[in-house]
């Protein structure tokens, strides 16, 4: 039996009720399976170890987690921290450190989740984000001069490096040609005027390897403006970190909430783990009290289950969440039921073993 083996990091606010509900399902469909289990492993770190020790995570984490096949992870960001310490002490340096280069992110419609956008059918949002994940505008590149004088300086630097870009981009373009989709680059070449016009050259370069890939070039204001005005035009698409961060956050409004949005950060060559995640952050308003939504998560745990190359698996836990979202009996508050989050997981457990 194929064994994986999963560092949990639930973290903070929401994290451990959502994460617990992604573990349940993941448990179930190994046993229905018989071929492989998972071998969870949990670690307390987050905003509460901060508050407890200064520090996000044990200072010997990057060496704990190398040992893993993947990372679960819950939620990150707790009143008290600021927001550059939660997010640069923990997350980005995992996606650092394990080379998880490319950032995978479905925005997909799927039947029975709430849209805000009019007269829009469920196959005309179907796309999915591959954003540069480990450098560009959140490489952490800058100085800070003269600290609280008048003359004070603060220079942010953005790091694309031609591998960075070539290898994100020739994942997008390879991912096309698997999936007979069109390919759309999104950049800001007319204000940055050296990141962005390198970024597109390096886009139009690989292109020429690719000439049965359909591709498209977009500023990002105007994509903003093309993905609620026609988002049937996007299917895959490829962008830099911050354009990618920001326009994922879009694409989860247009596609049912930030409580279906989930992504994975992968290291495509395996070489080191992984870390699957809902985007929908900590959410301390709404911790403890059973009404976080956990199909974020779930979604995230099919990515996984897609990774280890469980695709059917994969499928079937999509159709779950699509099959409840239909029926609209047993969803949580921010879906306009009165669920609680276990219900909604006791729900998918339900539907993997008898319907799907």
């Amino acid at each position: 039996m194929q064994t994986h083996k999963i560092a949990v990091i639930a973290g903070d606010g929401i994290g451990p009720e959502v994460i617990n509900e992604g573990i349940k399902i993941l448990n179930e469909i190994s046993k229905i399976d018989g071929s492989f289990n998972f071998k969870f492993t949990h670690f307390p770190w987050g905003c509460e170890f901060y508050k407890n020790t200064g520090k996000m995570m044990d200072d010997n984490g990057i060496d704990i987690l190398r040992e893993f096949d993947a990372i679960f992870l819950g939620a990150v960001g707790a009143p008290g921290v600021p927001d550059h310490i939660s997010l640069w002490d923990l997350l980005l340096i995992i996606r650092k450190s394990f080379d998880q280069y490319i950032n995978l992110r479905p925005v997909k419609l799927i039947n029975g989740a709430p849209c805000p956008l009019k007269d829009v059918k469920t196959d005309d949002v179907d796309m999915v984000f591959v954003r540069e994940n480990t450098e560009g505008e959140y490489a952490g590149s800058g100085s800070w001069l003269f600290k609280g004088k008048a003359n004070e300086v603060v220079i942010q630097d953005s790091v694309f490096s031609r591998k960075g870009c070539e290898r994100v981009i020739r994942y997008a373009y390879e991912l096309a040609k698997k999936e007979n989709k069109s390919l759309t680059s999104i950049s800001k070449a007319n204000a940055l005027n050296y990141s962005m016009v390198f970024w597109d050259q390096i886009f139009e370069e690989i292109g020429k390897e690719y000439p049965e890939v359909e591709t498209h070039s977009y500023l990002v204001d105007a994509a903003s403006m093309f993905m609620i005005k026609d988002p049937k035009r996007f299917e895959i698409v490829v962008t830099s970190n911050l354009f990618g961060d920001i326009l994922t956050d879009l694409g989860a409004a247009i596609a049912g909430g930030m409580g279906l949005a989930a992504g994975a950060n992968l290291n495509p060559e395996k070489e080191f783990p992984s870390m699957f995640e809902p985007i929908h952050g900590s959410a301390p308003d709404i911790a403890g009290k059973g009404m976080a939504n956990p199909l974020a998560t779930m979604w995230s745990a099919s990515q996984m289950l897609d990774f280890f190359e469980h695709e059917n698996w994969a499928k079937k836990v999509i159709s779950c969440i699509e099959k409840i979202l239909t029926d609209k009996k047993i969803l949580t508050p921010d879906l306009g039921g009165t669920a609680t989050t276990k219900e909604v997981g006791d729900e998918i457990v339900r539907l993997l073993k008898t319907e799907i």
